[in-house]
């Protein structure tokens, strides 16, 4: 399946190695301290200000795809917590800020039509948030080891934004 969604696809690989090029930067970011005192903030709301107020969510794009997309739906959890919340099998999902680094590092990337793989995409809201970037015309696929992950994340998506998944924007395999 996977190589039918990367056959020569030159866009989408470029794009991969941006992501990894973003993941490595936030795994630096994790490595030497970056941690935030930011506790249960109550709403999406009052999250997405709190990592504008600490300087992490800095464009319009990203605020506002954050905005629109609510941990509560993703996560059972501590939603608006900032630290990684376990979501079953082993997993977590990420840090808010996490979150908004990688869009904020991703931005420019993630334009109308772009192309995203989101491998390890757990509980499906970084997806979701690609998702909303690229636009109706974009593709994300969502790449998850573990069937019952990539059944949640569907699930969760699906109670987010059904869209996304019938306009054939974002699936998850």
């Amino acid at each position: 399946m996977i190589d039918t969604v990367l056959k020569d696809d030159w866009e989408l690989k470029q794009t991969i190695a941006l992501g990894t090029v973003a993941v490595v930067c936030l795994m630096l970011c994790g490595l030497f301290g970056h941690r935030w005192a930011m506790h249960g903030s109550g709403s999406q709301r009052r999250l997405v200000e709190q990592l504008q107020k600490r300087g992490i969510l800095k464009s319009e794009r990203v605020i506002f795809t954050m905005l629109a997309t609510d941990r509560a739906l993703y996560t059972d959890r501590s939603p608006y917590t900032d630290a990684p919340q376990p979501i079953g099998h082993k997993a977590t999902i990420s840090a808010p800020h996490m979150h908004a680094y990688t869009l904020e590092l991703l931005a420019d990337k993630l334009t109308d039509g772009a192309s995203i793989l989101d491998v390890g995409s757990g509980s499906g809201f970084l997806t979701a948030c690609f998702a909303r970037m690229v636009g109706s015309t974009g593709r994300v696929v969502g790449v998850e080891h573990l069937w019952r992950l990539v059944q949640r994340s569907t699930e969760n998506v699906r109670r987010d934004d059904p869209n996304l998944l019938s306009n054939g924007c974002l699936r998850f395999v």
